[in-house]
C-alpha cells in the first residue's frame, strides 16, 4: 500500500507535535504546517530529529487565509502526493470577558479556530471523496462543549467546530471519508506547564482524575481516528477531559 499522507495544522505546538509523532509512528508521511511568523521551525525540527523523527515535511501558511491554505496544500502535494488525513488543529486564544472584548479579538479567534476549517478542508475533501478514502479530524475543546467565562470567542469557535464536523460527516458518509472531532480538556503541553504553579493546581483540582492529559494520549486518539479500524465512526465528538465535563 502507498504510504498515506497526514497533514497537520498548528503542528509545532504541544498538541500538534504529539499528533505528528503519533502519525509518524504509524508509518504515515507527516506534513507539519505552521504559521509563517513561527520563528522556531529549525529548533523544532532538530528536537524532532533528536527524538527519532527525521522525515517531517514542513509548509508555512496562515490557516485564516484561504489562498495561503491552497498554497500550502499545493506545496505538500507536489512533494508527497495527495493528503489522505487532515487534522485541523491550529488555534489561538484572545481571552477577555465579553464586556471588554474588542472586535479584533473576536475576529482573530473565529478566523483561526473556525474559518480555518473551511479554508483547509476545502482543499482536500473533494479529492478524498474522489478516491474513496479520507480522514478529517477537527480539534475542538471542552470549552466548546460547556462554555467558559472569558472565552466567548474561543467557546463559540470551538462549538462551531463540532457543528461543522456533524454536517460535513453527513455529506461525506457515502464517500469513504470520515469526519470527527476531538474535544480535549487541559493537556500537559509546555505552554500549560508554564502556568504559575498555584494557578495550575487550581485547574487540576477541578478535574475528577486530578491530572492533566498527556499529549501522547491526544496523539493516540488521533491515530485511532485516522486508522482503517475507525471507518465506521463519523460525525462524532470524542470528549477526552478526565471527567471534567460530560456531554
Amino acid at each position: 500500500m502507498t504510504q498515506r499522507v497526514a497533514f497537520v495544522t498548528g503542528a509545532m505546538g504541544g498538541l500538534g507535535t504529539a499528533i505528528c509523532q503519533a502519525f509518524a509512528k504509524d508509518g504515515y508521511k507527516v506534513v507539519a504546517a505552521y504559521h509563517p511568523e513561527f520563528d522556531n521551525k529549525d529548533a523544532w525540527l532538530a528536537e524532532m530529529a533528536e527524538a527519532g523523527f527525521k522525515d517531517f515535511g514542513c509548509v508555512a501558511g496562515d490557516v485564516a487565509d484561504l489562498a495561503a491554505c491552497a498554497a500550502m496544500v499545493t506545496e505538500a502535494e507536489a512533494a508527497d502526493g495527495p493528503d489522505d488525513i487532515l487534522v485541523n488543529n491550529a488555534g489561538i486564544t484572545r481571552d477577555r470577558m465579553f464586556a471588554k472584548m474588542e472586535k479584533d479579538q473576536w475576529d482573530a479567534v473565529i478566523s483561526t479556530n473556525l474559518t480555518s476549517l473551511f479554508n483547509m478542508t476545502k482543499q482536500v475533501s473533494a479529492k478524498m471523496a474522489a478516491k474513496g478514502w479520507g480522514r478529517i479530524i477537527n480539534i475542538s475543546s471542552v470549552n466548546g462543549v460547556k462554555g467558559q467565562a472569558g472565552q466567548s470567542n474561543y467557546s463559540a469557535a470551538k462549538a462551531g467546530v463540532i457543528g461543522f464536523t456533524k454536517a460535513l460527516a453527513q455529506e461525506l458518509a457515502t464517500k469513504g471519508v470520515t469526519v470527527n472531532a476531538i474535544a480535549p480538556g487541559y493537556v500537559a503541553t509546555k505552554m500549560v506547564m508554564a502556568i504559575r504553579e498555584d494557578i495550575l493546581k487550581s485547574i487540576v483540582d477541578t478535574i475528577p482524575m486530578r491530572r492533566l492529559a498527556k499529549p501522547e494520549e491526544m496523539g493516540a486518539l488521533c491515530s485511532y481516528l485516522a486508522s482503517d479500524l475507525a471507518g465506521y465512526m463519523t460525525g462524532a465528538t470524542l470528549n477526552i477531559n478526565g471527567g471534567l465535563h460530560f456531554q
